[in-house]
């Protein structure tokens, strides 16, 4: 009898500890997931701040390259300016002589 009753507690024991073990295996599962969840928002936040970054250093080279491709134009309308009042001149005074000599 007293062998009987050592069985059945063992077994009773044995069951507590599988349910303690499978609680266990349970709750650090969990945790396990709550970590990978947190790290991939984590992940997440970070790739969409790189993002984020990345566009607003696009734009401002953009803007810096619109400012430097305007100034570069303006640059050229000056030259062509310059160049187009010298001949300008230079036909001015021509029809002004032909004009003259008529």
């Amino acid at each position: 009898m007293e062998l009987i009753k050592q069985i059945k507690d063992a077994e009773t024991k044995s069951r507590q500890i599988v349910e303690q073990a499978k609680a266990e295996a349970v709750r650090i599962a969990d945790e396990s997931r709550k970590g990978q969840d947190v790290k991939q928002k984590e992940a997440q936040d970070l790739r969409r701040d790189a993002v984020t970054a990345a566009i607003e250093q696009a734009e401002q080279s953009g803007q810096g390259q619109v400012e430097e491709l305007k100034q570069q134009g303006i640059q050229q309308v000056e030259q062509l300016r310059s160049q187009v009042a010298e001949r300008m001149n230079g036909c001015v005074d021509k029809v002004m002589q032909h004009l003259k000599n008529i």
